[in-house]
């Protein structure tokens, strides 16, 4: 077969790409089948595939090739500067958020002025042309892959529509050294079409797990829902709760008038600040993909990815399990009483 030359890869020779890496082809075959040098396709796969668990996407690969092709002075940072881009692009394949992406690269290249990008930055990317066809692509990596987005004039206008909020600026200092158990994290997952949730939360010293089943996110089912769960812990480990923005907390006087647990909210836009509860929403998404409807999830599958999660050893724990160090840690509690 005579090699193609001095032509660009199309979108449909990097469909072929995609499939046949997903079919474990090694690069060479690729080449062969294509018409095209080995080292075109070692380029092509090297720029997104670095590691094991990285996958070649020829979406994402074909239109951020075309992005190189526009004028410059259209370009914000991340089509400027290809890896940044790519960088990016990865980060949302691996279903982080723009914040974890943000936050994340200035750990990985911490003296690279090109490799640095604000959350707000990343967003504004991708919605800069919601109709487009990578656009739409990108907003369904999201966490929630809402088409629109309003400005943050407009959120910051509306303000909170929770009632008697305690801000996580007035939690006690102490727990975040996560040096005393029963202080948790909440938060809700949806679904696919947004038309079916599940609650997690997670306790912060021991990243014991809980998953909840709901039926809708209407506030007083998510708060009995959220009660019934926590009350069917020990006492000594009902603390404190700390809670995004989310309306469905909206009922959080009544979580604490059953089980005398402190609500406190964390600023908006600010998932870092309930990290281990994303991080840990993260793990459950390795057994209830985006895409799963939940509403056809039982609360014995629950319990199953509950208990695997519960009884998987932790690095930060010394390789010991949430569930051996809240049992420890209950041993501890009650003989010093």
């Amino acid at each position: 077969m005579e090699l193609k030359k001095h032509r660009r890869l199309s979108y449909k020779e990097r469909v072929i790409i995609q499939s046949l890496l997903e079919e474990n082809k090694s690069k060479s075959f690729i080449a062969n089948k294509l018409g095209r040098t080995r080292s075109t396709i070692t380029r092509e796969v090297n720029k997104w595939v670095t590691k094991p668990t990285e996958k070649y996407n020829a979406d994402l690969a074909h239109w951020n090739a075309k992005d190189d092709y526009l004028n410059k002075r259209n370009k914000d940072k991340m089509t400027t500067y290809k890896r940044l881009c790519i960088y990016v692009y990865k980060g949302l394949l691996k279903d982080w958020s723009p914040e974890q992406i943000s936050g994340r690269i200035k750990k990985d290249y911490p003296n690279d002025p090109v490799m640095t990008i604000s959350h707000e930055a990343i967003y504004q990317h991708i919605y800069k042309k919601p109709q487009a066809r990578l656009n739409l692509k990108l907003i369904k990596l999201l966490a929630r892959g809402t088409q629109r987005r309003r400005s943050r004039a407009n959120r910051k206008r509306k303000g909170s529509r929770i009632i008697d909020q305690v801000s996580i600026d007035l939690r006690p200092a102490h727990i975040n050294l996560r040096q005393e158990s029963g202080h948790w994290e909440g938060d809700v997952m949806v679904g696919s079409n947004h038309k079916s949730v599940i609650g997690t939360i997670v306790e912060r010293k021991f990243r014991y797990t809980l998953i909840v089943k709901l039926d809708n996110k209407k506030s007083d089912h998510v708060s009995k829902k959220f009660s019934k769960t926590l009350n069917q812990m020990d006492p000594v480990f009902k603390k404190t709760m700390t809670y995004d923005n989310g309306i469905e907390m909206a009922g959080h006087k009544k979580i604490t008038q059953k089980t005398g647990m402190q609500i406190y909210f964390a600023h908006p836009y600010s998932s870092w600040e309930r990290g281990t509860n994303e991080n840990t929403n993260g793990l459950i998404r390795r057994y209830l993909p985006k895409g799963t409807c939940f509403a056809q999830v039982d609360q014995k599958q629950l319990q199953i990815i509950q208990d695997k999660l519960n009884n998987r050893p932790r690095k930060i724990l010394g390789y010991n399990t949430p569930q051996e160090m809240m049992d420890l840690e209950r041993k501890k509690l009650y003989l010093n009483t």
